[in-house]
């Protein structure tokens, strides 16, 4: 079986945006104009294929990721001579596999995902609101995976819309090199289309649903303006490529196709950010998206190879974009299917896989057969026979498969890294309602909990109680929700609470001996470490043979001359970790803490696994009370908007919450604060925000940090604790 699509014509993006900004709206267009559907969705309407849980379209909101794959053939080839409609047309198409992910901060695990296995994405911004908090919290996951990016600010029908606005807020917060490719024709109710600068042309869309693209020329009142921009962006073009920097300065008219080759490098380098505009609602521009997505974001032959380390050697090993070259794959997203069971999406580096084959889990060293493999058009799939390199895929009924495991050809294996996700901030108790219940709420958090790395699960040791953490108040009672719908368990649940850690501020030494003499063998185990707070360590450092890192977490072994036998030096890491768990200050878990075993002794007949894993717990426990322990709690980014007259209420109730006032704004006719705030501050907060602007005012809040807590407030937790 061949590949029915050129790898160079493949295009894996997402699209990515704060919540409300038109993500599923754009989405919803891209299948249509695709041919991939024969109707449009809207959100508004809960009819959306992508926006496909009852929580999404009852809440109009998008929760989970939904992959998408469908066709594209430009609408500049569509027009050409050089656009046969024939079987030999589908060589002008291009293939779109494209993830519509969350705006909500509660669900970013989701963005995070999939940015880690899309060679490009398409940022939305409301034409509004310009750059907004998640758009910031976005735009620095896409920098951390380097993923080439076009922004399409959207929503430039709407009432109060500003392009320029816009576009100035995403040169200021987010990228300098934020470049326009386009210029609206009107805004408000007088947006009627735009101007192509680099081919000096308007686009109308018009028909029913704005699927005929119509050039024509640029009106006269505009013709300066067009003209002064295009000279801007050819020249920041030129200047990213030196034979055309030669050109533009001798004073030659440099060619379409190079400027577009130019440009097309330039944004896979991530030194322009190309800048589009329109409408999704009003179906004006969307085409002008896909073709741009078609001529400059990455095909995965653009994008470098996939690094990765040789579990028998420890050696960086990479992976190219290639069929020939042997199979590689992460599992990015698990998905419990009510037709099919489990999903297991994942994104194929290097190599094919057929169905029905087996494939190796270097991360659990298992082997499993590949049953069934389907691509998804969001919650309908389509059974496919094989996987080609650069395509994402999703497999039925994996069993042990979770998400960030390698999947590889067993002769030649490799580990690639894998995904860090956020700690969870929020916690509550749950238990069942009946003894019926108790049973399957326990299968029902495992299933969620696999899904979604951000969900965690813990049982509280003095009380016996569950408690479940997340990202937020949303995410939680979505996932109870979920519970009741997907798995028919009742729960009561409390209130919320903050999830705090604690950490340490000095370093500390600490020696622990655990004898135990019993009649036969006794226990025996001794260890000195050192703990210290950990330190960033740069992504791209190579990491010792003799260091393991985790989140929050490293551990060194600086053990010489087999004083601990090596079998016995994992026994001491886990007895650290263990005692993290726990804490020192009021037991909640320890985080940034950097371990070093440095000496021991063992006895030839009575040490131990166990015996070692008590010592180093409590050498760790002693080492830690003696490090200057802190708790910390975390910190929400809050952004409000509301009426210029509410400013005074506003700012004072934040610093009353022991809020710090970073920055004010306008935004059209509205007032905008931005500020950080803990969370244990801001339970209530959305009603309190309503009562006190007329029900006028609007926050959003996203995580953004841990910070230490004042004396006084972590003395008043201690106590609670107690």
């Amino acid at each position: 079986m061949e590949r029915d699509y050129p790898l160079e014509r493949v295009r894996n993006f997402g699209i990515i945006a704060h919540i409300d900004a038109g993500k599923t709206t754009t989405s919803e267009r891209v299948l249509y104009y695709t041919g991939a559907q024969h109707k449009i969705g809207e959100v508004h309407e809960g009819d959306t294929t992508t926006d496909w849980m009852e929580q999404e379209r009852e809440r109009g909101i998008t929760i989970t990721a939904a992959a998408i794959t469908c066709f594209w053939a430009p609408t500049y080839l569509q027009r050409g001579p050089d656009f046969a409609k024939t079987a030999s047309g589908k060589e002008n198409k291009y293939r779109f596999n494209i993830i519509d992910t969350p705006g909500h901060i509660d669900f970013t695990v989701e963005v995070k995902r999939s940015l880690r296995v899309l060679d490009g994405a398409v940022v939305v911004f409301d034409g509004v609101a310009g750059v907004e908090p998640q758009s910031e919290t976005n735009w620095r996951y896409a920098e951390e995976a380097r993923v080439p990016r076009i922004c399409f600010i959207n929503k430039l029908d709407r009432t109060g819309a500003s392009f320029e606005r816009s576009f100035k807020s995403i040169l200021a917060r987010l990228s300098k090199n934020a470049l326009r490719l386009q210029l609206p024709v009107g805004e408000e109710e007088k947006h009627e289309g735009v101007i192509d600068l680099l081919r000096m042309k308007m686009y109308h869309f018009e028909g029913k649903l704005g699927e005929e693209v119509v050039e024509k020329e640029i009106p006269d009142n505009l013709k300066a303006e067009a003209r002064r921009y295009h000279h801007d962006l050819v020249e920041k073009i030129a200047e990213t490529d030196e034979t055309l920097t030669h050109q533009y300065l001798e004073g030659k008219e440099i060619a379409l196709a190079d400027l577009k080759r130019a440009l097309r490098n330039a944004t896979i380098e991530n030194k322009i950010f190309p800048v589009l505009a329109g409408s999704a609602l009003k179906n004006k521009g969307v085409q002008l998206i896909l073709d741009a997505v078609a001529d400059y974001l990455p095909s995965p032959l653009d994008v470098p190879p996939i690094r990765g380390i040789d579990p028998r050697t420890g050696e960086e090993i990479f992976r190219h974009a290639s069929d020939d070259e042997p199979f590689s794959a992460l599992a990015f997203k698990l998905q419990a299917d009510p037709f099919v069971g489990q999903l297991t999406f994942f994104r194929v580096y290097s190599g094919t896989v057929e169905a029905g084959s087996y494939i190796y889990n270097s991360t659990t060293g298992e082997k499993e057969r590949l049953g069934r493999i389907v691509r998804l058009q969001a919650n309908r799939r389509e059974e496919v026979k094989k996987v080609f390199a650069g395509e994402i895929a999703a497999a039925v009924g994996l069993k042990s498969a979770k998400t960030s495991h390698t999947f590889c050809d067993e002769e030649n294996p490799i580990v690639l890294e894998a995904i860090a996700f956020p700690e969870p901030v929020i916690s509550l108790r749950i238990e069942p309602k009946t003894k019926a219940d108790q049973e399957k709420m326990g299968l029902a958090l495992k299933r969620l909990s696999d899904e979604d790395p951000t969900f965690k699960i813990k049982s509280d040791q003095e009380t016996g109680e569950t408690v479940i953490m997340g990202m937020g108040e949303l995410h939680l009672e979505i996932i109870v929700d979920r519970m009741k719908r997907e798995f028919s368990v009742e729960a009561n649940v409390g209130k919320p609470q903050v999830a705090y850690k604690e950490t340490i501020t000095a370093p500390a030494e600490a020696e622990a001996k655990y004898i135990r003499q019993t009649g036969g063998h006794g226990q025996y185990g001794h260890v000195k470490i050192n703990i210290k707070p950990l330190e960033k360590r740069d992504p791209q450092a190579k990491i010792p043979k003799n260091v393991s890192v985790y989140e929050g977490f490293e551990f060194i072994n600086s053990i010489k001359g087999g004083v601990i036998p090596q079998e016995f030096i994992p026994a001491v890491e886990k007895g650290i970790r263990e005692a993290m768990e726990r804490g020192v200050i009021a037991g909640y878990k320890m985080t940034d803490i950097s371990a070093e075993l440095l000496f021991g002794s063992y006895h030839e007949v009575d040490s131990s696994e166990i015996a070692y894993k008590i010592a180093g717990s409590q050498a760790f426990q002693d080492a830690a009370k003696r490090a200057k322990p802190v708790l910390l709690e975390p910190i929400m980014k809050v952004e409000v908007v509301m009426p210029e007259k509410f400013m005074g209420d506003v700012t004072g109730n934040l610093s009353a919450k022991r809020g710090q006032v970073e920055g004010m704004e306008e935004r059209g006719e509205m007032k905008v604060i931005r500020a950080q705030v803990p969370l244990a501050e801001l339970f209530g907060y959305i009603t309190t925000l309503r009562s006190m602007t007329e029900g006028r005012g609007v926050a959003n809040i996203e995580f953004d940090h841990y910070a230490v807590v004042p004396e006084n407030v972590a003395q008043e937790i201690i106590e609670a604790r107690k």
